[in-house]
């Protein structure tokens, strides 16, 4: 045994004997009842050493390195039987589940509730996939639990009133034991098993092409973060041949419904739920989204009182969130979307809004702070009231082939039929786009087949210029 020290004179470092006697072997491949793993053998000063791994590229990575410790002449610890350069004392190896955590509460205070939860959503989904054990493990359905409501959740805390279940509790326990170091990314069976679970819902079947290319762009930022950290070096999912379903960023035009059919059922709400008469109409005649429409405010109303057309201000919006992904545990109000706090977008209000709008504030008011639409508590209206009602309007006021196809599906469609509705009738790109709140890029894009007439437009144009004396 060599009398030198590792890390002598290194400030933090403790002497630690080490020696030059090192062998080391092959890897071995070991089949056993819970499969198959492989082995790296090697003896340090005569003690035999091994370590077992999930698969053939980490094994040979990690001989790898051990080999080249000895071809550099650099001494193994006695102890831990590992090159000095190896050596960590006082601290392992990041895991997969301490780093997710790590950038999960790095990231946690600057994204809106619905970020938080998509992150929480993405993590939960990869996570088992880094698993270098499946011994003892939880119910899938109570990992999933786990993972999605606890692990990754940062406003939830693991002790005190709102602590978790027992079996939450040991799953907690038994993934922070249980998932390999980060650097196992740099084998493609982890990569791929993570990009592959991105791809598949909770029951097994497809996932939708934006739901996974908004996890993928997650699991990115994540890898990226550990980069950032110095746990890797590059970004290993760059080098794997797997490529994503295409995502479908263009609005069906058939979801779209004409002036008729939207009056037909704005009439049919109006039989069943009065008070929700303007929060649609607000969607179809002012394209505005439904969490800005419960945010909508007296104050924000510019309606001559000699009818024609009047002006919105859109000032705020209430998404759709569980308030255990708000910092407050209730719903919140956020600025708008793509916009900075207290920047306003106004939108045009056609005098058929108008009209629905002063008959609204004179039949129902508002609530205390000026809301014009408001729930049964007096909060925002939930998605499962005007949905309710939206499907009972549906049903009575379109025709059985109607009903069965995606014509106004959902109410988010009144928002879409009412931007499609400006670009036919010939608005400028760019102001549709300043009314929408949208880029003019992503404008044309997700509505690019909603433009009714255009080609007819356009060989007409191409004919003119063929054929300039031709008047027939």
């Amino acid at each position: 045994m060599n009398p030198r020290r590792a890390g002598s004179g290194q400030p933090g470092r403790i002497d630690r004997p080490t020696t030059y006697d090192v062998r080391i072997w092959n890897v071995r491949k070991v089949a056993g009842k819970r499969g198959t793993t492989y082995e790296v053998r090697w003896s340090v000063a005569g003690k035999a050493r091994s370590r077992s791994f999930k698969t053939a590229a980490l094994a040979d990575s990690f001989r790898s390195g051990l080999v080249s410790a000895t071809r550099r002449g650099e001494p193994f610890d006695v102890a831990d039987g590992i090159p000095v350069s190896m050596l960590d004392l006082g601290k392992d190896e990041q895991t997969w589940y301490g780093h997710a955590r790590a950038f999960t509460e790095m990231k946690w205070r600057g994204l809106a509730p619905n970020s938080r939860r998509s992150v929480a959503d993405t993590l939960a989904t990869v996570t088992p996939a880094f698993l270098s054990t499946r011994q003892g493990a939880p119910d899938p359905r109570v990992l999933r639990d786990a993972l999605y409501g606890w692990a990754f959740n940062i406003t939830r805390s693991t002790d005190g009133d709102d602590a978790p279940s027992d079996d939450v509790a040991t799953a907690l326990c038994w993934v922070e034991r249980s998932t390999v170091p980060i650097s196992a990314l740099a084998d493609p069976t982890y990569a791929r098993a993570a990009l592959d679970a991105l791809a598949v819902k909770l029951d097994g079947s497809p996932a939708a092409a934006n739901t996974i290319a908004r996890k993928r762009a997650v699991l990115f930022s994540m890898v990226e973060y550990a980069i950032e950290l110095g746990h890797l070096d590059v970004n290993p999912l760059t080098r794997i041949q797997w490529t994503a379903p295409k995502v479908g960023e263009t609005v069906d035009r058939r979801v779209v419904v004409n002036p008729a059919q939207a009056r037909a059922l704005l009439d049919s709400v109006g039989g069943i739920s009065r008070p929700l008469v303007g929060f649609f109409a607000c969607m179809y005649y002012a394209g505005m989204r439904p969490a800005e429409v419960n945010t909508l405010r007296e104050p924000d109303l510019d309606l001559p009182a000699n009818g024609g057309w009047g002006t919105l201000t859109l000032a705020n919006s209430a998404p759709t969130v569980g308030g255990q992904w708000t910092d407050s545990g209730e719903r919140e109000t956020r600025q708008l979307k793509h916009r900075a706090k207290d920047e306003t977008r106004p939108v045009p209000c056609a005098p058929h809004l108008v009209r629905i709008l002063r008959d609204h504030l004179a039949e129902f008011g508002t609530a205390p702070d000026g809301r014009l639409f408001r729930g049964a508590q007096g909060g925002p209206v939930p998605d499962s009231r005007y949905g309710d009602v939206w499907r009972a309007a549906r049903a009575k006021a379109l025709t059985p082939a109607q009903l069965a196809s995606p014509l106004a599906r959902r109410p988010y469609d009144l928002r879409h039929a009412a931007v499609s509705t400006w670009l036919n009738a010939g608005v400028p790109a760019t102001q549709v786009a300043e009314w929408a709140g949208h880029s003019v890029h992503v404008l044309l894009k997700v509505y690019a087949k909603c433009l009714a007439g255009q080609d007819q437009a356009a060989r007409d144009r191409i004919d003119t210029v063929l054929n300039p004396g031709d008047t027939s």
